[in-house]
Formats: C-alpha cells, structure tokens, sequence
C-alpha cells in the first residue's frame, strides 16, 4: 500500500514493488517550482557574463534565456540531490542500490504544472535472527602426525631453495626471464604497472598462479632459451587495470632465461634458518602445522555456525538487480578460471547454462551471508575502520606486486573499495561467531 509524506518542498509517496524493491513518487508544487527555478536563476546570474551588462547585473530574464539548459539542468541536480538526501536519512529504508530518478514530463523554465519524478531502488531483505550467542557446533580437532611435520619441512625447503637456470624445457611452477611487447597501446599518462603489464624488455614471469598476464602459464609451459613465443591474452572485464580490462591484447615473448627452484633439503634448511639442530626444525614446523590446524577449525567452526544460521534465519528474497550482478561477477570469475585457450572458449559456451546456474547457487549463498553478518554487525556495532582497510591493501599490494597508492587508486576505479570493506565485515563477523561458539562449549 501506497504511503505519503509532505516535506516544505515535497510531496512523497512510496511503494513497494517486487521483492527487496520500492519506488518513491515525488511531486513539487508548482509554487515551490517557481521559488526553486528562481535560486537557480539568481546563482546563475550572479556569475553570468553577458556582453553589454556588468558582471552580475544582467536581467534574470535575458540570463535565463541565455542559459535555459545549464539551468534546467542545474535545477534538477538540485531536487534530485534533496530526494537522496531524504531517503538517506531515513533509517527506516535499508537502501542497497539505487537506480536514476526518472520524470513524468521534463522540466521547464515557466512551469504551469507540478514537476513530478519517482526513484526505484533495492532494499535490504527483511529477516529475523536468531539467537547466534548460543550456537553450538562440533568439529573435531586434527592430530598432529610426524608425516605432517615431514611435509612441511619439504615444502620449506622448497620454498628456501634457490633458483637456478636450466637448459630443459619450462614447467609450472618456473621462473622465467622474459622480454615482450605487446599490440596494446598505452594512453598519456599510463601508469608505470600499465607500462610493465604490455612492454618489458627484462621481466620475470611465474609460471604459477595468480598469472602475471591471463593465459601466460599456458603459453610458456614447454618454452625454452632463446626462442620465441605468442599468445593472445583475454583479460577478464573485472581486471584492476581498467585500461586492459575485456581486452584482447596479442604478446610477443623472447625467453631470456628458464629458472627452475632448487629445494633444500633438512641439514641445508637448518643452516638457511640459523637453527640449532634437526631437533628446532621439527619443533618450529610442528607450531606452523598446529597453527594452521588451529586457523583450519576456526574457518569450519564459524561455515559450521553459518551453516546452522541458514537453516534458522530460513529463505528470504534477495535484491535481484544486486543478485544478478554478483551472479555476473561469479560467472567472470569462473570464465577466468576455466578459460585458458579458444578450444575452453568454446567448451565453456557450449555449457554456459550449467554454469550459471552453478554460479546463481554460489552468488545467492554470498549475499545471504553477507545480509545475515551485516544484521549481526549492525546489532553488535561491529565496524571496519580505516586503518583495517590500510593494512588489506598493503598485504595485497606484496601479493599482487603493485604499490599501496597505485593499487588503492585501481579499488577506487573499479568499486572495489566497496568489496573489500564487505569482506572485512564478514571476516569480522565470522570472528565474532567464531567465539560466541566456543564460549557456549565450555
């Protein structure tokens, strides 16, 4: 059912559309019209240049005439912007997205009628929670074995063991020094890990995910010493160098060298790590893996809380402009992943309909999630603050190998600012359940 509200300058009504969606009515009298349309008019003339008139001293009418559409336009910004304002502010609509205000009849600068303009937006489900303080989960605890503690000692002295070239062909998990260039054309201005991304004529590529360039590992896995290779890389649409993102870019490689890691083997890593004896070794691997068991219960315990979150909050409708676009975004992350050539090209269309629908299941289960973490933050004020934010993006600048300042400004550019204080809200969330959990077991 429709509801009215009347502020000093508008008239509005709301409604409810489909699920999660609403649609507010605005109407400005024809009186306010006039009162708005001539603030505009004088901020206008006020800075109005008009030959034969001293600055500011023109005839309204004359500045109108002068410049109707920058006015009309200036007078619209204006309503538009005191509607947001009002629905922002009314903590009664949980808005999530929103679309452009639409008008009934264009504006005009002798109004003889009410302007009337209507902004539809998406609003959080509703839902009720649970008592998460008292979940109860059971996971078992894992053993630590002497296998385990033997693999992470491999897998350190792998990790400790140095490069060194070889004449073989290259296989994952190599180093190789490459130069390149590519058909891409950078803009003015282009940053220095754009410049880095299409034209280097001394780099260093891993054949190991994340890649460096999309289809790279495919390309230079068999390469070798002083040959020559080409590939064409599909960059995904979500890409965090805009300027590459959905493009087709065509690489030339010249193989400097092939480098493979030479692993260390336990009397080697003791000395690279200035131990005392075997003994130390296995004692310091053995907190890593019961560190790593302890982190491994935690992410259980708290999908284990999730779990049972679900199964009492029950189903409730989701946003579907926002569904469908985290739908859209799992399905890009799941072309990135399967995506290595034209031959997976062609594979992954012909079963594009089975993927969707894996991806609609995958998206539908993260935005229930983050609705039900985003109520129990609201209603234990857990918050991100900007330092949280400073120090994800400096560890995933050292990931990803690209300066705090250059990565951030790429965040900003694509929305990605927006993901990650969500992420951290979550991560926080599941924390918090984390504990509640344990504390209801003892």
């Amino acid at each position: 059912m429709a509801k009215k509200d009347t502020t000093d300058l508008f008239q509005m009504k709301s409604e409810d559309l489909k699920a999660c969606q609403k649609r507010f009515d605005f109407t400005v009298s024809n009186d306010n019209l006039k009162n708005e349309t001539d603030k505009v008019i004088a901020y206008f003339s006020g800075a109005a240049n008009i030959p034969g008139f001293r600055r500011g001293k023109a005839p309204k009418h004359i500045v109108a005439r002068k410049y109707e559409k920058d006015i009309l336009e200036e007078l619209k910004m204006r309503l538009f912007s005191q509607a947001f304002d009002k629905l922002q502010k009314d903590e009664s609509i949980d808005i999530v997205s929103w679309g452009a205000p639409t008008e009934k009849a264009p504006l005009a600068l002798a109004p003889e009628a009410d302007y009337e303009f209507s902004i539809s937006m998406e609003v959080a489900p509703g839902f009720e929670l649970p008592d998460y303080n008292a979940i109860k989960v059971e996971v078992a605890k894992d053993e630590i074995t002497d296998a385990m503690i033997d693999e992470r000692i491999k897998s350190y002295g792998e990790m400790y063991g140095s490069y060194a070239e070889i004449d073989g062909k290259a296989e994952k998990e190599d180093m190789l020094k490459v130069s390149y260039t590519s058909d891409f054309e950078p803009g003015e201005g282009a940053s220095p890990a754009l410049l880095r991304q299409v034209n280097a004529k001394e780099n260093w590529v891993w054949l190991s995910e994340p890649e460096m360039i999309p289809g790279v590992i495919a390309a230079l896995t068999g390469a070798e010493k002083d040959k020559d290779y080409e590939f064409t890389a599909e960059y995904p649409a979500d890409y965090r160098e805009e300027e590459l993102a959905g493009k087709k870019v065509a690489y030339k490689v010249h193989v400097i060298a092939v480098q493979r890691r030479q692993p260390l083997g336990p009397e080697e890593l003791v000395k690279r790590m200035n131990l005392e004896n075997i003994d130390k070794l296995r004692e310091m691997m053995k907190s890593t893996v019961e560190n790593e068991l302890s982190m491994k219960r935690r992410n259980e315990v708290g999908e284990a809380c999730m779990k049972q979150l679900f199964e009492a909050v029950g189903n409730f409708d989701l946003p579907p402009n926002l569904l469908n676009a985290e739908n859209e975004k799992e399905l890009r992350n799941l072309a990135r992943d399967l995506v290595k050539s034209d031959d997976d090209v062609e594979a992954f269309k012909a079963n594009v309909e089975k993927h969707k629908e894996e991806t609609r299941k995958k998206a539908e289960d993260k935005l229930r999630r983050l609705f039900i973490c985003r109520k129990i933050a609201e209603k234990e004020k857990i918050t991100v603050d900007g330092n949280e934010v400073d120090t994800q993006i400096k560890g995933m600048s050292k990931y990803y190998g690209y300066k705090e300042k250059e990565l951030r400004s790429m965040l900003e550019k694509n929305g990605g600012m927006e993901d990650l204080h969500l992420d951290l809200m979550v991560g926080k969330v599941m924390d918090f359940l984390v504990k509640k959990a344990e504390e209801a077991q003892k």
